[in-house]
């Protein structure tokens, strides 16, 4: 009996044993870290690549021990079907068991998105495509959707003026609907009682001051100059004259590059071409900055209707109330072309 009792405890001794050293073992594998001083991302596409996660759990977040991440992920099935994509971040002190619970759960971590200095449709979705996990194809077809923009209450032409340059906080996996109406709430925030009121006082509409400072914008190279721009496009626009802004026909013809404006560019029969057309164009020749937008609302009253490139080239501008100055300032800017060869 005595003997009986003896082999029991001694196989319950080497249960104990084993146990506890299974308990351990897991516990380590459960608590692997990694290898990193501070927080790196990892990405999870649409395609939801396994190989490439681990790689990248490998090679950027450094794991301490690959195989302890897949076994892991093994026991929590965490697998290809189990995906979600998304940016998730790996902290100094995680472990791979709370890392995959994050990747389980599809907790992600937000982007923060930026954008500012855009011309066109195309700069515009390219740069989100390098930020956020969006297709620029996708985006720039929805973009020139008109049901699409007409769901936001723009045209395929004036729904650049829905985005306003600034920095957002957004999921990297967010998509091109759920992008299209966040930055219309953003839009709809910006546009406060206050702006709108301005707007109104200068008989314009949101999206028509957004027009306005993508000409200013374009014409200027100092900011210190939008202001005084603005007021005399308004001022132009107020008595039902052409407002004949260079930026348009660049816009027209295809080519910002243009250095100088020649007839046979203003023969351009588009309706961008304001030496052709009156009134504003049908939309912005690009995103307009804040600063641009409320310059136009708080635009410098003068008799201003006409303005000219200094022929210094400073990118500054001599401004005229009449065409018989102005003639004289565009006499001396075209002297001062010819005289550095510039044709073009």
């Amino acid at each position: 009996m005595k003997k009986k009792i003896k082999i029991i405890a001694i196989v319950a001794a080497a249960l104990l044993l084993i146990a506890g050293g299974a308990g351990a073992y897991i516990y380590s594998v459960v608590n692997t870290g990694f290898g990193i001083d501070k927080t790196v991302y990892i990405y999870i596409g649409e395609d939801k690549d396994y190989d490439k996660l681990v790689a990248d759990i490998r090679d950027s977040a450094k794991v301490e021990n690959i195989g302890s991440f897949n076994s892991v992920a093994s026991w929590m099935k965490y697998n290809h079907s189990t995906m979600k994509p998304g940016r998730y971040a790996v902290k100094p002190g995680m472990t791979v068991r709370s890392l995959i619970q994050q990747l389980r759960a599809g907790t992600q971590t937000s982007v923060r998105f930026t954008f500012n200095n855009i011309r066109t449709k195309e700069d515009f979705a390219k740069r989100v495509s390098e930020q956020l996990m969006m297709d620029e194809v996708s985006l720039l077809a929805a973009l020139d959707n008109e049901q699409i923009c007409g769901n936001y209450g723009f045209t395929k032409e004036s729904v650049v003026a829905m985005f306003i340059p600034n920095t957002y906080e957004l999921y990297w996996n967010i998509s091109v609907d759920g992008f299209l109406k966040r930055m219309k709430r953003e839009y709809d925030a910006f546009w406060t009682e206050e702006r709108r009121a301005k707007a109104a006082t200068i008989g314009l509409t949101p999206d028509e001051v957004s027009t306005l400072a993508s000409i200013v914008e374009e014409e200027c190279t100092y900011t210190d100059e939008y202001s005084t721009v603005a007021g005399l496009y308004l001022n132009r626009l107020k008595r039902g004259q052409l407002l004949q802004a260079d930026p348009t026909v660049k816009f027209a013809v295809g080519d910002f590059s243009l250095r100088r404006v020649l007839n046979k560019h203003l023969e351009t029969d588009s309706p961008y071409n304001t030496y052709k057309y009156a009134g504003l164009p049908p939309g912005p020749i690009r995103i307009p900055s804040i600063k641009g937008i409320d310059s136009v609302l708080n635009y410098k009253k003068s008799d201003y209707l006409y303005m000219c490139a200094k022929e210094d080239f400073s990118g500054r501008h001599n401004f005229a109330k009449t065409l018989v100055e102005h003639n004289k300032n565009a006499a001396n800017y075209r002297k001062a072309l010819n005289n550095q060869g510039i044709y073009r």
